[in-house]
């Protein structure tokens, strides 16, 4: 089961998938073509994130079925240089939560790829661009449920010791504002790991999904998208 067993908010044990490409979940929509840009700051480097939010798509077997995907390529800009792109892979089920289903990651140094650090795929690798050597993962991780509350825990990545993440709701309703605009009824999350490293909070608001996130040594928050006016 893929949420925490100490959980107020449960789901299926087996989540379904009979339109997976529509992605309705208002904390995390995905309208194909459309943009999100960043700007923030990492180890006192400035930094800038785009979000693309591609029409392609990808399709994963998870228990003998094909599970269709949408791809939200995210590059990162750090210092002016390019640090990394990833390639981010979502479905959503029948009861209105997302799942991700893995990522491939190309680590930047010096206009080369370096690495392909924190890769993952359900099913493994699969496609000629995947790396040999991306571990695979035998279910998703749920990444937004469908009505989160107050208290909620669930681990959009539990694959040790590749990746692991476990994000509990902190506060609803809650009034953000960011370059791009002031949200309302947004909810804050906070983001925790068995691996090392600080912890995240993020938020995240209705229509526009994730506005910005600060760690230790990193912040960023949203400047501008298509996405619309709050």
């Amino acid at each position: 089961m893929l949420v925490a067993g100490f959980s107020s908010w449960s789901h299926a044990a087996s989540p379904t998938f009979s339109h997976p490409l529509d992605i309705t979940n208002p904390l995390h929509p995905f309208p194909p073509g459309a943009v999100k840009v960043f700007a923030g700051s990492k180890d006192k480097a400035k930094t800038v994130i785009v979000d693309l939010y591609k029409a392609d798509t990808r399709t994963f077997q998870l228990a003998g079925a094909g599970v269709q995907c949408r791809i939200l390529q995210e590059t990162e800009f750090e210092g002016g240089k390019l640090s990394e792109i990833s390639q981010n892979f979502f479905a959503q089920a029948d009861d209105g939560a997302v799942y991700y289903f893995g990522e491939v990651v190309d680590e930047y140094d010096n206009g080369v790829v370096a690495s392909h650090e924190g890769s993952w795929l359900v099913g493994g690798p699969t496609m000629p661009g995947d790396p040999p050597e991306t571990p695979n993962a035998s279910m998703p991780g749920l990444f937004m449920p469908a009505n989160p509350a107050v208290g909620d825990t669930y681990k959009p990545e539990d694959l040790l010791p590749v990746v692991d993440e476990t994000d509990t709701v902190k506060a609803v309703g809650k009034a953000v504002g960011v370059p791009a605009g002031r949200f309302a009824n947004a909810i804050q999350v906070l983001e925790t790991s068995q691996l090392p490293g600080a912890p995240e909070t993020k938020w995240y608001a209705p229509g526009i999904g994730v506005l910005k996130g600060k760690t230790q040594g990193e912040r960023f928050a949203l400047i501008a998208s298509t996405f619309g006016t709050p």
